[in-house]
Order: structure tokens, then sequence, then C-alpha cells
């Protein structure tokens, strides 16, 4: 499947007293893997528009272990899905550290609205923006598995 990765750094200041990673200390290193996939990867292709505008609709996210601080960074992995005329959704896995092997500690999803920040409304998909998006997408095989858009 074809995910994009995001390393992002674990800070001391990231964990809470029970010496963990804070809920809202995950949920920014969520939104750092995310402007990079959004802001600097896209920016790269030359897809730049989305730094333009674009908002969280909404976001949940699902605890599956713990992760203590370590002085390397975290490893998170993002698809996209349910493409729309003006909308998306990523899916995110952030692993208890650096390497695909390591285990699974949040599995989360923002649903995310394209917004024309001058003119105050949502604004519709370019077919520049829906072609990166697609990239990261997985799609439904005739065995109910998923497999990477190519």
């Amino acid at each position: 499947m074809a995910r994009y990765v995001a390393q992002v750094p674990l800070r001391w200041t990231d964990q809470d007293s029970y010496r963990h990673l804070n809920h809202a200390r995950a949920v920014t290193l969520l939104e750092e893997a995310r402007i990079d996939l959004m802001f600097t990867a896209a920016g790269a292709e030359g897809v730049d528009s989305f730094a333009a505008g674009l908002l969280v609709a909404g976001l949940g996210v699902e605890y599956r272990r713990q992760i203590p601080y370590r002085a390397h960074d975290l490893r998170v992995e993002m698809t996209v899905r349910d493409v729309r005329a003006a909308s998306f959704t990523i899916d995110y896995v952030m692993r208890a550290g650096p390497a695909e092997s390591d285990p699974v500690a949040i599995e989360a999803e923002t649903r995310m609205a394209l917004f024309d920040l001058e003119g105050q409304r949502p604004r519709r998909l370019t077919a520049e923006e829906r072609a990166f998006l697609l990239r990261w997408a997985p799609e439904e095989t005739g065995t109910g598995r998923t497999e990477a858009v190519s």
C-alpha cells in the first residue's frame, strides 16, 4: 500500500505527568505530519494551493499503546480516502518509534475541508490537488482488501 511517511520529533515537553505522550501533543504531532504531506510534499510537486486554505472538519483518535519519551522521531504513516469535491479524509498510523516494525500506538483520522479564506466559503479541489491526494488513496479490490493507487 502506498503510504506517505513522515518522521516527527518527540520532544521532552510532549509528555504529561504520567511520563507518556500527552493527548493534545499527540494531536499536534499528527498535525505536523499532515503539514509535511499537505504543504511540504505537495508544494515540492508544484501543488501549493493547500496552504491557501485547508481546515480540519473532524478528528478521531484511538490510542493503542502509550508512547513514553525517547529521544527519537515517531513514524506517522498516512493514506487518503473519501476524496470528494471539496473534502477528503486522512488516515494516520503513528508508531511508537521511527521504524515500520515499531508497534502501532495511535490510529487517527481527520476529515479535511478545502476553504477559500478570502471569500470565507468552501472551495472545490483542483485537478492537480485531486491527483496528488489520489496517489495516497487505497482502492478496493475484488477480494475486499485495499491496495494503493499508483
